[in-house]
């Protein structure tokens, strides 16, 4: 059963249509110019004299770059006006002419066919340069271009390594068009098919206008790029790295061949090294830029250029010229041959610094419709560097050693890096903190994109989890934003660097002229970082949200662009504590940036509700934040081994009263011994079904039937063999686990003897002699690993819906949708390692399953299993003794634990939830009076994994079941007769993949349009609230009025406060339908039940017909009311007073 995910993983770029395709393009285009340009200069030297030959060699150089200089502009509008993709196939073809035209050339051995060749392939390189480039950000995310860069100019180098070394083998005997020919063609006609691939991009400019005149269009092209002073500069930095590897490239021949006496193959084996060492270079800048424009890199790169150069000119200027060596083992034992191999190793990657980082800024920061003219803009300036130091080379080559030239590159390269510091586009102390927590802690940004869309001003609210998030949130914007600081905290020392380097504005947030100065930077169009939080987490999790940034936002109608920070928390300069985190020096840093939203507060509410509105809304906006950036593609199993490794594997994991402790070792240790086992055992069955209470080693069995790749169908065997077979039947289950103990003292050999009759019954205590020593030796070596893969989308579990109204139908539950309701879970409430759940309800709840189970496993929470709540004696004593911190339970478990506990026995209790019914108001006030404790109710179904909202310790309304949880949408359907709220219906993440009925064994029924409906009737109020006001099908519909069978109820409660009470509808003449309220309160009387609800304004209509005293009211397993044996008692009841009459 696989469901699709919300969001599939980007390929990488090596294997993405998006750029292969362009990337193999480039690369065999480049070679081919390479390889005929160098087979063109060996035909040169072969046929001519010297004196002739090297001014021939010289003119080839200028054929081909020419058409950089004067066709550039041209190719920049072709690229603008037509779609990219198709310039660059219609030139990969008019490649395989000029290919041609060059097999024509060496046929011949004509000089002037290939020169016109050479011609041809310049006109084309240049024409396609602009597209190469200009086609990155069309198919690429901003933060993938530092990434593309660096492969580009990696192929480029490769590609010049490649032909030169192409070109000199084929030379080698003498020029045969035999050999040259087929190679030549073959790379031209691959370079049009790959071209084919490349993914179309439209016109970015339809409506231009083609300058035919290529001088003006240059000149203008290149006057415009001058505009804007940060691409100007980005563009001539690109232009030094062009210039100084000409150069040095020029050089390396000379220096190889009259200074260390190399050969030709000397000088190809330093070509490697060069090519290899700007691959490298590229690789280190890109992983430096992570997706950010960081332009730091080019005037260190720079800098080092100048260094590595000092050295190799001064080993150069230094020795005496080395004889002629005849062997390259011959020419590496010589001196400083080693030397210069490093240097110009160094120099090439410090050059890779300088070229990656600037053209991913000239891409990144050109408008969208004319980002291919300003691409051949910047190739203009390229080429006239490039072309200007080959000027300068001629002429002073012959009257300046090597070595002086390189000196005279030092300086200039070091001048250079000044200039360049001092006017770098970028803020330079931005970038530096930037690269820092790159290289330290491995920093990694997604949503870059998402800043862009806020459009101008954006209001950047983060989640504040260490004193370093302050210089993580300066490197995120290309505009220098304003930090509002609390003001104590700008009065530490610590704190002054930050302050001089950074635009920091202290506020004091018990002044409101804090709030206006503010609104007053953001009107003024500044970029605003806020810490929404207003302090450093202590928790770990979402903290108060203050109302100030909230009014912000709402004032100035800017965009909230939300952030999360995850990993700073696990430092030293965080305020959490071992309990919270493990701790280490450099974590990995993972900074999330989501879509821009604007707060939607409603426009009548004035003052202090609009304010409250405000930050309610900032709240539900950073919740969604805390949701959305958790990682739920994962399996259920794979999720709980990543705690497991993040947190310790001896950390303590799940304890029952029986076995006592197991850590996650132990426990993912059992895990993958039973799942070798089931795997074994039951191949070919998908699904297993379970049949256990609350334990260690039911946790276990769960885990390894997921571990083996299974299925497992959860049994409710509260429900009765009939359900337990109908739910068997639905979900195909074949084979049920077991245990002979838990039968016995659950007194369920009935039940176990009668599904023996349909289902296979395997007691695990048997299974368990089986285990060898060798089983757990492998268990212990392979707990990390699962012993089948599934997907996230895959199911996890099959629940049981809880038979109150009804057969029982099967709820698949995916992987996904248990972990998406955890996550929802854990951005409305802080959950942390030196908690521990008590966990009461049963495994096959929902509930149970999910809050109880899953939630603290992969929250690092150690889980407390007692079997059954039902104990109201001993529970409290157990929840004493354990020290839990956090507890679920049901209205009527929990006032039954009331009864009997002692007012310390809760002492350690920091949450404690209920579910499942209606909390009553009596409960609620013995929890807060006894126990000093507030019962946070909350709200959920089976089919939503379960929560679909909860009260949280932020935002608690008492008679209300809390606010939606995150990521989910909701919809009121109306609901005849009920004229406040409708029927409600939700969808989002957690939300089922479909029901399994017995009608319909094994066949999955999805939901239309991925909504449910609950069948619940609720009210939202205008915070968000909702108040459930019954099941649709418990309203009965009496003299015309819809009466809610809940709120009758509640109020039987209020009344008879400690005794359950349940009513059913029985058929009434005159008013269509009739209420009998059943009750185990003694002595419970009609005449006490009206006066009640009159005494609290209840309409007449909700007192029942009817009170029966009964010794025991029907309830399932859960906790919750058996509405169908509710019904069954009492009409059973009526019919035979009917036939008595």
């Amino acid at each position: 059963m696989e469901i699709a995910p919300i969001n599939r993983p980007t390929a990488h770029l090596m294997t993405s249509r998006r750029f292969a395709p362009l990337f193999w393009t480039q690369f065999l285009s480049a070679f081919n110019d390479n390889f005929l340009k160098n087979t063109l200069v060996f035909l040169i030297l072969f046929t001519l004299a010297a004196d002739q030959a090297a001014s021939l060699v010289t003119l080839a150089g200028a054929v081909f770059m020419a058409p950089f200089l004067l066709l550039s502009a041209l190719g920049g509008e072709l690229a603008d006006r037509f779609d990219k993709a198709l310039i660059a196939k219609r030139l990969k073809f008019a490649e395989i002419a000029a290919a041609g035209v060059s097999v024509v050339g060496i046929a011949l051995s004509s000089i002037p066919v290939l020169m016109t060749a050479l011609l041809m392939f310049g006109i084309i390189s240049a024409l396609f340069g602009p597209i190469k480039y200009g086609i990155l950000p069309d198919h690429l995310e901003r933060k993938e271009l530092p990434k593309a860069n660096a492969w580009i100019e990696s192929a480029t180098f490769a590609a010049i390594l490649g032909g030169t070394i192409a070109g000199g083998v084929v030379s080698a005997d003498g020029i045969g068009v035999a050999v040259f020919g087929p190679i030549m063609m073959a790379l031209a006609v691959g370079c049009w098919l790959v071209s084919r691939y490349i993914p179309s991009t439209g016109s970015a400019a339809p409506d231009l206008v083609i300058d035919k005149n290529i001088f003006r269009s240059t000149w203008r092209q290149v006057t415009e790029l001058r505009t804007d002073t940060r691409i100007w500069r980005a563009g001539l930095m690109t232009s030094w790295f062009w210039l100084i590897g000409a150069i040095v490239l020029s050089l390396l021949p000379v220096l190889i061949k009259d200074s260390l006496g190399g050969n030709e193959m000397a000088v190809t084996v330093y070509l490697a090294v060069f090519a290899v060492s700007i691959a490298i270079g590229s690789a280190i800048a890109a992983w430096m830029s992570q997706g950010r424009i960081v332009l730091l890199p080019a005037p260190v790169g720079t800098a080092l250029l100048a260094l590595f150069g000092l050295h190799l000119a001064w080993t150069i200027s230094g020795m005496t010229p080395s004889p002629q060596a005849e062997t390259l083992g011959a020419f590496f034992a010589g001196p400083n041959t080693i030397r210069v191999a490093i240097d110009l190793a160094g120099m090439a990657i410090a050059a890779a610094f300088l070229v990656v980082p600037t053209f991913a800024a000239v891409q990144a920061w050109s408008p969208e419709a004319r980002r291919a003219r300003v691409v051949a803009a910047v190739s203009i300036v390229n080429a006239g560097f490039m072309t200007g130091g080959g000027i300068i080379m001629a002429l002073i080559q012959t009257k300046v050693s090597t070595g002086g030239i390189l000196f005279g590159l030092v300086a200039a390269n070091a001048i250079a890096a000044w200039l360049m510091l001092k006017y770098l586009p970028t803020n330079p102390f931005r970038d530096f903190v930037s690269i820092l927590f790159r290289a330290f802690l491995r920093l990694e940004v997604e949503g870059m994109e998402n800043l862009k869309a806020a459009g101008k001003a954006p209001i950047l609210a983060l989640n504040h989890v260490s004193f370093l998030d302050g210089p993580l949130a300066l490197t995120l914007t290309d505009e220098e934003p304003v930090f509002a600081i609390d003001y104590t905290i700008a009065q530490a020392w610590w704190m002054k660097p930050f302050m001089k380097l950074a635009r920091a504005l202290p506020l004091n947030p018990a002044k409101p002229m804090s709030t206006r100065t503010l609104i007053k930077i953001v009107q003024g169009g500044d970029p605003l970082v806020i810490f929404p939080e207003g302090r450093i987490t202590v928790t770990g999790g979402l903290m108060k949200v203050y109302d100030g940034a909230a009014m912000v936002a709402d004032k100035t109608g800017s965009m909230v662009v939300p952030v999360r920070i995850d990993g700073l928390e696990k430092t030293y300069f965080s305020r959490l504590s071992s309990q919270h985190v493990r701790r280490r020096l450099f974590p990995k840093v993972k900074v999330t940036i989501l879509e821009p939203v604007k707060l939607e507060v409603p426009q009548e509410l004035k003052g202090r509700k609009r304010r409250a509105a405000a930050g309610s809304a900032l709240y539900q906006v950073m919740s969604d934040l805390v949701f959305r950036t958790q990682d739920i593609d994962k399996t259920v199993l794979e999720k709980i081994i990543e705690t497991a490794n993040e947190r310790g594997m001896n950390q303590l994991a799940v304890q029952d009263p029986v076995t006592g402790s197991l850590s996650y070792s132990k426990l993912l240790t059992a895990a993958a011994v039973l799942g070798e086992k089931f795997q074994n055992l039951y191949a070919d069955q998908q699904t297993l079904g379970i049949m256990l209470p609350n334990a260690n080693g039911s946790c276990a069995t769960l885990l390894g039937v997921m571990s083996a790749g299974k299925v497992p169908a959860m049994m409710n065997f509260t429900a009765g063999a009939a359900n337990i077979l109908s739910a068997c039947k639905a979900a195909e289950v074949r084979t049920v686990l077991t245990s002979r103990a838990f039968v016995e003292q659950a007194k369920l050999g009935a039940v176990v003897e009668e599904l023996g009759r349909s289902v296979d019954i395997v007691w695990l205590d048997d299974l368990r002699k089986t285990i060898s020593l060798k089983d757990k030796l492998l268990g212990l070596l392979r707990k990390s690993t699962p012993r089948a893969k599934r997907k996230p989308g895959d199911a996890a579990v099959i629940l049981f819906t809880s038979g109150s109204e009804g057969t029982p139908k099967g709820v698949v539950l995916s992987h996904r949708n248990i972990l998406a309701n955890a996550a929802q879970a854990a951005s409305r409430i802080d959950f942390h390692s030196g908690d521990k759940v008590f966990n009461v309800l049963p495994i096959f709840h929902s509930f149970g399953m999910t809050a109880g189970t899953v939630l603290p496993l992969i929250s690092g929470v150690p889980v407390y299993f007692y079997p059954s709540p039902l104990h109201y004696r001993l529970v409290p004593e157990l929840i004493y003794g354990s020290n839990a911190t956090i507890i679920f339970g049901t209205d009527t478990f929990l006032s039954g634990y009331a009864r009997t506990a002692h007012p310390y026995d809760f002492r350690s209790i920091r949450y404690c939830f209920a579910g499942a019914e209606p909390v009553k108001t009596a409960t609620r006030m013995t929890y807060m009076e006894k126990f000093g404790l507030r019962i946070l109710e909350g709200y959920g179904v089976t089919e939503t994994a379960p929560v679909i909202s909860i009260n949280t310790p932020m935002y608690n309304r008492s008679g209300t079941v809390g606010k939606i949880m995150p990521g989910m949408e909701y919809r009121l359907d109306p609901v005849p007769g009920v004229d406040e709220g409708g029927r409600l219906f939700v969808r989002g993440p957690n939300v089922m993949a479909g029901y399994l009925r017995a009608e319909k064994p094994g066949v999955l029924e999805p939901l239309e349009d991925g909504w449910h409906d609950t069948g619940d009737v609720v009210a939202i109020d205008e915070g968000g609230f909702i108040t459930i006001r019954g099941r649709a099908k418990r309203f009965a519909k009496i003299g015309g009025e819809m009466i809610s069978l809940a709120a009758v109820e509640a109020l039987a409660g209020e009344l008879w406060k400690g005794s359950l009470s349940a009513v059913a509808t029985v058929p009434d003449a005159r008013k269509g339908e009739k209420l009998i309220l059943i009750t185990e309160a003694s002595g419970a009387t009609r005449a006490e039940f009206l006066a009640y609800a009159k005494a609290n304004g209840a309409m007449d209509l909700m007192v029942p017909a009817e009170v029966r005293v009964v010794s025991k009211v029907p309830v399932l397993g859960s906790g919750k009311l058996d509405f169908a044996a509710v019904t069954k008692m009492v009409r059973d009841e009526e019919a035979l007073k009917t036939k008595a009459a």
